[in-house]
Protein backbone atom coordinates (compact mmCIF):
# COMPACT_ATOMS: atom_id res chain seq x y z
CA UNK A 1 0.00 0.00 0.00
CA UNK A 2 1.46 3.36 -1.10
CA UNK A 3 1.54 6.62 0.83
CA UNK A 4 -1.53 7.98 -0.97
CA UNK A 5 -3.53 4.86 -0.14
CA UNK A 6 -2.50 5.06 3.51
CA UNK A 7 -3.51 8.73 3.73
CA UNK A 8 -6.81 7.98 2.02
CA UNK A 9 -7.54 5.12 4.39
CA UNK A 10 -6.65 7.32 7.38
CA UNK A 11 -8.92 10.23 6.47
CA UNK A 12 -11.80 7.89 5.63
CA UNK A 13 -11.44 6.15 8.98
CA UNK A 14 -11.45 9.31 11.13
CA UNK A 15 -14.31 11.84 10.68
CA UNK A 16 -12.14 14.61 12.19
CA UNK A 17 -10.03 14.35 9.01
CA UNK A 18 -12.60 13.18 6.52
CA UNK A 19 -15.30 15.76 7.28
CA UNK A 20 -13.20 18.93 6.60
CA UNK A 21 -11.82 17.34 3.43
CA UNK A 22 -15.35 16.54 2.25
CA UNK A 23 -16.41 20.15 2.88
CA UNK A 24 -13.50 21.47 0.80
CA UNK A 25 -14.26 18.98 -2.00
CA UNK A 26 -17.96 19.91 -1.98
CA UNK A 27 -16.99 23.60 -2.17
CA UNK A 28 -14.80 22.81 -5.19
CA UNK A 29 -17.49 20.63 -6.80
CA UNK A 30 -19.97 23.53 -6.60
CA UNK A 31 -17.36 26.03 -7.91
CA UNK A 32 -17.67 27.95 -4.69
CA UNK A 33 -15.07 30.54 -5.74
CA UNK A 34 -17.30 31.70 -8.58
CA UNK A 35 -20.42 31.70 -6.40
CA UNK A 36 -18.57 33.84 -3.83
CA UNK A 37 -17.23 36.18 -6.54
CA UNK A 38 -20.77 36.90 -7.75
CA UNK A 39 -21.97 37.68 -4.23
CA UNK A 40 -18.94 39.93 -3.63
CA UNK A 41 -19.52 41.77 -6.93
CA UNK A 42 -23.07 42.78 -6.08
CA UNK A 43 -22.10 43.65 -2.52
CA UNK A 44 -19.36 45.90 -3.88
CA UNK A 45 -21.78 47.52 -6.34
CA UNK A 46 -24.10 48.41 -3.46
CA UNK A 47 -21.33 49.92 -1.30
CA UNK A 48 -20.74 53.18 -3.13
CA UNK A 49 -24.42 54.11 -3.41
CA UNK A 50 -24.62 53.36 0.32
CA UNK A 51 -21.63 55.66 0.93
CA UNK A 52 -23.34 58.38 -1.12
CA UNK A 53 -26.51 57.90 0.92
CA UNK A 54 -24.51 57.91 4.16
CA UNK A 55 -22.63 61.07 3.26
CA UNK A 56 -25.87 62.85 2.33
CA UNK A 57 -27.54 61.87 5.59
CA UNK A 58 -24.43 62.86 7.55
CA UNK A 59 -24.42 66.24 5.82
CA UNK A 60 -27.94 66.88 7.10
CA UNK A 61 -27.45 65.42 10.57
CA UNK A 62 -24.08 67.00 11.45
CA UNK A 63 -25.03 70.54 10.47
CA UNK A 64 -25.72 72.46 13.64
CA UNK A 65 -24.70 69.61 15.94
CA UNK A 66 -21.04 70.19 16.89
CA UNK A 67 -21.02 67.56 19.67
CA UNK A 68 -22.29 64.82 17.36
CA UNK A 69 -19.84 65.92 14.67
CA UNK A 70 -16.94 65.70 17.14
CA UNK A 71 -18.04 62.16 18.10
CA UNK A 72 -18.20 61.04 14.44
CA UNK A 73 -14.86 62.71 13.65
CA UNK A 74 -13.17 60.46 16.21
CA UNK A 75 -14.88 57.27 14.98
CA UNK A 76 -13.61 54.76 12.41
CA UNK A 77 -15.57 56.64 9.73
CA UNK A 78 -13.03 59.47 9.89
CA UNK A 79 -10.41 57.15 8.36
CA UNK A 80 -12.29 56.73 5.09
CA UNK A 81 -10.38 58.72 2.43
CA UNK A 82 -13.47 60.10 0.66
CA UNK A 83 -15.80 60.91 3.56
CA UNK A 84 -13.34 61.32 6.44
CA UNK A 85 -11.63 64.58 5.34
CA UNK A 86 -15.04 66.20 4.75
CA UNK A 87 -16.46 65.52 8.22
CA UNK A 88 -15.33 68.89 9.51
CA UNK A 89 -17.30 70.53 6.68
CA UNK A 90 -20.66 68.73 6.82
CA UNK A 91 -22.33 70.97 4.25
CA UNK A 92 -19.94 69.61 1.62
CA UNK A 93 -21.09 66.07 2.36
CA UNK A 94 -24.70 66.56 1.37
CA UNK A 95 -25.76 65.33 -2.07
CA UNK A 96 -29.31 66.60 -1.68
CA UNK A 97 -32.35 64.82 -3.03
CA UNK A 98 -30.37 63.45 -5.97
CA UNK A 99 -27.89 61.85 -3.58
CA UNK A 100 -30.72 60.22 -1.62
CA UNK A 101 -32.42 58.92 -4.78
CA UNK A 102 -29.24 57.58 -6.41
CA UNK A 103 -28.07 56.08 -3.12
CA UNK A 104 -31.35 54.27 -2.46
CA UNK A 105 -31.77 52.95 -6.03
CA UNK A 106 -28.12 51.91 -6.35
CA UNK A 107 -28.07 50.22 -2.97
CA UNK A 108 -31.35 48.44 -3.74
CA UNK A 109 -30.03 47.19 -7.09
CA UNK A 110 -26.80 45.92 -5.58
CA UNK A 111 -28.53 44.53 -2.50
CA UNK A 112 -31.15 42.61 -4.49
CA UNK A 113 -28.46 41.32 -6.84
CA UNK A 114 -26.38 40.14 -3.89
CA UNK A 115 -29.39 38.42 -2.32
CA UNK A 116 -30.19 36.71 -5.64
CA UNK A 117 -26.57 35.56 -5.89
CA UNK A 118 -26.74 34.24 -2.33
CA UNK A 119 -29.91 32.28 -3.15
CA UNK A 120 -28.20 30.79 -6.20
CA UNK A 121 -25.20 29.79 -4.07
CA UNK A 122 -27.34 28.19 -1.35
CA UNK A 123 -29.54 26.31 -3.83
CA UNK A 124 -26.42 25.11 -5.63
CA UNK A 125 -24.86 23.93 -2.37
CA UNK A 126 -28.04 22.07 -1.38
CA UNK A 127 -28.41 20.75 -4.98
CA UNK A 128 -31.99 21.96 -5.29
CA UNK A 129 -33.32 20.94 -8.74
CA UNK A 130 -33.90 23.90 -11.03
CA UNK A 131 -37.62 23.21 -11.36
CA UNK A 132 -37.97 23.44 -7.54
CA UNK A 133 -36.27 26.82 -7.20
CA UNK A 134 -38.42 29.96 -6.75
CA UNK A 135 -39.66 31.79 -9.83
CA UNK A 136 -38.26 35.31 -10.45
CA UNK A 137 -41.03 37.02 -8.46
CA UNK A 138 -40.85 34.77 -5.40
CA UNK A 139 -37.05 34.86 -5.56
CA UNK A 140 -37.06 38.64 -5.30
CA UNK A 141 -39.51 38.44 -2.42
CA UNK A 142 -37.01 36.22 -0.62
CA UNK A 143 -34.28 38.71 -1.53
CA UNK A 144 -36.19 41.50 0.21
CA UNK A 145 -36.49 39.27 3.29
CA UNK A 146 -32.73 38.66 3.15
CA UNK A 147 -32.05 42.40 2.91
CA UNK A 148 -34.27 42.99 5.94
CA UNK A 149 -32.38 40.26 7.80
CA UNK A 150 -29.06 41.87 6.87
CA UNK A 151 -30.33 45.24 8.06
CA UNK A 152 -31.25 43.75 11.43
CA UNK A 153 -27.77 42.24 11.68
CA UNK A 154 -26.13 45.55 10.88
CA UNK A 155 -28.27 47.39 13.42
CA UNK A 156 -27.65 44.82 16.14
CA UNK A 157 -23.90 44.57 15.66
CA UNK A 158 -23.58 48.37 15.43
CA UNK A 159 -25.32 48.81 18.78
CA UNK A 160 -23.22 46.09 20.40
CA UNK A 161 -20.00 47.49 18.91
CA UNK A 162 -20.87 50.91 20.31
CA UNK A 163 -21.51 49.38 23.73
CA UNK A 164 -18.24 47.47 23.56
CA UNK A 165 -16.30 50.52 22.41
CA UNK A 166 -17.72 52.65 25.21
CA UNK A 167 -17.10 50.03 27.87
CA UNK A 168 -13.52 51.03 28.56
CA UNK A 169 -14.45 52.41 31.95
CA UNK A 170 -16.12 49.13 32.93
CA UNK A 171 -13.21 46.84 32.13
CA UNK A 172 -12.51 43.89 29.91
CA UNK A 173 -15.49 41.85 31.11
CA UNK A 174 -18.08 44.11 29.48
CA UNK A 175 -16.14 44.06 26.20
CA UNK A 176 -16.06 40.27 26.22
CA UNK A 177 -19.81 40.11 26.92
CA UNK A 178 -20.48 42.56 24.07
CA UNK A 179 -18.29 40.49 21.74
CA UNK A 180 -20.07 37.24 22.65
CA UNK A 181 -23.44 38.94 22.25
CA UNK A 182 -22.39 40.24 18.83
CA UNK A 183 -21.40 36.73 17.70
CA UNK A 184 -24.70 35.38 19.04
CA UNK A 185 -26.70 38.02 17.14
CA UNK A 186 -24.78 37.28 13.96
CA UNK A 187 -25.31 33.54 14.41
CA UNK A 188 -29.05 34.10 14.70
CA UNK A 189 -29.02 36.23 11.57
CA UNK A 190 -27.06 33.62 9.63
CA UNK A 191 -29.54 30.94 10.74
CA UNK A 192 -32.34 33.03 9.27
CA UNK A 193 -30.34 33.79 6.11
CA UNK A 194 -29.41 30.14 5.52
CA UNK A 195 -33.04 29.08 5.89
CA UNK A 196 -34.53 31.88 3.78
CA UNK A 197 -32.01 31.70 0.95
CA UNK A 198 -32.64 28.09 -0.05
CA UNK A 199 -35.76 26.41 -1.40
CA UNK A 200 -35.11 23.43 0.87
CA UNK A 201 -37.19 23.26 4.04
CA UNK A 202 -34.40 23.32 6.62
CA UNK A 203 -34.60 23.29 10.40
CA UNK A 204 -32.62 25.46 12.79
CA UNK A 205 -30.63 22.44 13.91
CA UNK A 206 -29.63 21.61 10.35
CA UNK A 207 -28.08 25.04 9.71
CA UNK A 208 -26.87 25.93 13.22
CA UNK A 209 -23.29 24.63 12.90
CA UNK A 210 -22.55 26.55 9.71
CA UNK A 211 -24.28 29.66 11.08
CA UNK A 212 -22.09 29.72 14.19
CA UNK A 213 -18.95 29.22 12.07
CA UNK A 214 -20.07 32.05 9.76
CA UNK A 215 -20.72 34.37 12.72
CA UNK A 216 -17.28 33.72 14.22
CA UNK A 217 -15.60 34.24 10.84
CA UNK A 218 -17.52 37.47 10.27
CA UNK A 219 -16.41 38.80 13.66
CA UNK A 220 -12.77 37.97 12.86
CA UNK A 221 -13.04 39.71 9.49
CA UNK A 222 -14.55 42.80 11.08
CA UNK A 223 -11.69 42.98 13.56
CA UNK A 224 -9.13 42.64 10.78
CA UNK A 225 -10.96 45.30 8.75
CA UNK A 226 -10.72 47.77 11.64
CA UNK A 227 -6.98 47.13 11.92
CA UNK A 228 -6.59 47.54 8.13
CA UNK A 229 -8.42 50.88 8.14
CA UNK A 230 -6.51 52.11 11.19
CA UNK A 231 -3.03 51.24 9.92
CA UNK A 232 -2.89 50.83 6.14
CA UNK A 233 -5.48 53.37 4.99
CA UNK A 234 -4.73 55.95 7.66
CA UNK A 235 -0.98 56.01 6.95
CA UNK A 236 -1.32 56.13 3.15
CA UNK A 237 -1.42 59.24 1.00
CA UNK A 238 -4.77 60.52 -0.26
CA UNK A 239 -4.46 58.77 -3.65
CA UNK A 240 -3.01 55.55 -2.29
CA UNK A 241 -5.64 55.50 0.46
CA UNK A 242 -8.41 55.34 -2.13
CA UNK A 243 -6.79 52.36 -3.85
CA UNK A 244 -6.05 50.73 -0.50
CA UNK A 245 -9.67 51.17 0.57
CA UNK A 246 -11.14 49.85 -2.69
CA UNK A 247 -8.82 46.84 -2.85
CA UNK A 248 -9.37 46.20 0.85
CA UNK A 249 -13.15 46.30 0.38
CA UNK A 250 -12.94 43.87 -2.54
CA UNK A 251 -10.76 41.46 -0.57
CA UNK A 252 -12.98 41.77 2.51
CA UNK A 253 -16.20 41.14 0.59
CA UNK A 254 -14.79 38.20 -1.37
CA UNK A 255 -13.32 36.48 1.70
CA UNK A 256 -16.57 37.03 3.60
CA UNK A 257 -18.66 35.64 0.72
CA UNK A 258 -16.34 32.65 0.26
CA UNK A 259 -16.53 31.88 3.98
CA UNK A 260 -20.34 32.07 3.98
CA UNK A 261 -20.51 29.63 1.05
CA UNK A 262 -18.02 27.34 2.82
CA UNK A 263 -20.16 27.41 5.98
CA UNK A 264 -23.21 26.47 3.92
CA UNK A 265 -21.23 23.51 2.58
CA UNK A 266 -20.48 22.49 6.18
CA UNK A 267 -24.23 22.20 6.78
CA UNK A 268 -24.79 20.28 3.53
CA UNK A 269 -22.01 17.76 4.13
CA UNK A 270 -23.17 17.17 7.72
CA UNK A 271 -26.90 16.85 6.98
CA UNK A 272 -26.53 14.78 3.80
CA UNK A 273 -23.62 12.75 5.27
CA UNK A 274 -21.43 13.39 2.22
CA UNK A 275 -18.30 12.18 3.95
CA UNK A 276 -15.82 10.63 3.77
CA UNK A 277 -14.73 11.30 0.19
CA UNK A 278 -12.02 9.48 -1.73
CA UNK A 279 -8.77 11.43 -1.46
CA UNK A 280 -8.06 11.51 -5.21
CA UNK A 281 -11.63 11.84 -6.48
CA UNK A 282 -11.23 15.45 -7.78
CA UNK A 283 -8.08 14.58 -9.69
CA UNK A 284 -8.61 11.29 -11.52
CA UNK A 285 -11.21 8.76 -12.72
CA UNK A 286 -8.99 5.94 -11.52
CA UNK A 287 -10.44 5.91 -8.02
CA UNK A 288 -12.83 3.88 -5.90
CA UNK A 289 -15.76 6.17 -5.11
CA UNK A 290 -17.10 6.26 -1.58
CA UNK A 291 -20.80 6.52 -0.73
CA UNK A 292 -20.22 10.24 -0.15
CA UNK A 293 -18.74 10.62 -3.65
CA UNK A 294 -21.65 8.79 -5.27
CA UNK A 295 -24.27 10.79 -3.36
CA UNK A 296 -22.56 14.06 -4.25
CA UNK A 297 -22.25 13.33 -7.97
CA UNK A 298 -25.75 11.86 -8.22
CA UNK A 299 -27.28 14.90 -6.49
CA UNK A 300 -25.47 17.29 -8.85
CA UNK A 301 -26.91 15.44 -11.84
CA UNK A 302 -30.41 15.49 -10.32
CA UNK A 303 -30.08 19.23 -9.64
CA UNK A 304 -30.05 19.87 -13.42
CA UNK A 305 -33.67 18.71 -13.69
CA UNK A 306 -35.67 21.56 -15.22
CA UNK A 307 -39.18 20.02 -15.34
CA UNK A 308 -41.14 18.09 -12.76
CA UNK A 309 -41.88 15.31 -15.26
CA UNK A 310 -38.22 14.99 -16.24
CA UNK A 311 -36.56 11.88 -14.81
CA UNK A 312 -32.83 11.71 -14.04
CA UNK A 313 -31.21 8.33 -13.35
CA UNK A 314 -27.54 8.11 -12.38
CA UNK A 315 -25.40 4.98 -12.49
CA UNK A 316 -21.67 4.52 -12.06
CA UNK A 317 -19.56 2.23 -14.16
CA UNK A 318 -16.34 0.49 -13.19
CA UNK A 319 -13.13 2.48 -12.53
CA UNK A 320 -10.33 1.93 -15.08
CA UNK A 321 -8.12 -0.01 -12.69
CA UNK A 322 -10.91 -2.53 -12.22
CA UNK A 323 -11.50 -3.07 -15.95
CA UNK A 324 -9.73 -6.39 -16.08
CA UNK A 325 -11.72 -7.71 -13.16
CA UNK A 326 -14.93 -6.28 -14.55
CA UNK A 327 -14.58 -8.15 -17.86
CA UNK A 328 -14.58 -11.42 -15.93
CA UNK A 329 -17.70 -10.45 -14.02
CA UNK A 330 -21.21 -10.00 -15.30
CA UNK A 331 -22.31 -7.68 -12.49
CA UNK A 332 -24.31 -4.63 -13.70
CA UNK A 333 -23.11 -1.05 -13.04
CA UNK A 334 -23.67 0.16 -9.51
CA UNK A 335 -26.65 2.52 -9.27
CA UNK A 336 -26.17 5.78 -7.46
CA UNK A 337 -27.73 5.94 -4.01
CA UNK A 338 -31.13 7.58 -4.14
CA UNK A 339 -31.01 10.93 -2.36
CA UNK A 340 -33.98 11.80 -0.23
CA UNK A 341 -34.60 14.93 1.74
CA UNK A 342 -33.58 14.42 5.37
CA UNK A 343 -36.27 14.36 7.99
CA UNK A 344 -36.59 17.41 10.20
CA UNK A 345 -34.34 16.99 13.18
Amino acid sequence: MGLTDRLDSLQQRYPALGFPLAVVYKYADDQGNYLAALIAYYAFVSLFPLLLLLSTVLGWVLTGHPELRAHVEHSALSEFPVIGPQLDRPKQLSGGVVGILVGVLGALYGGLGGAQALQNAMNTAWTVPRNERPDPFRARGRSLMLLATGGLALLGTTVLSALGGGAGAFGLGVKVVALVASVAVNAGVFILAFRISTARNLTVRQVALGAVAAAVGWQVLQSFGAVYIGHVVKSASATNAVFALVLGMLAFLYIAAAWVVMCAEINVVRVERLYPRALLTPFTDNVDLTAGDRSTYAAKAEAERTKGFEKVDVTFGIPPHHTATATESSDPPTPAPHRTKPEAE
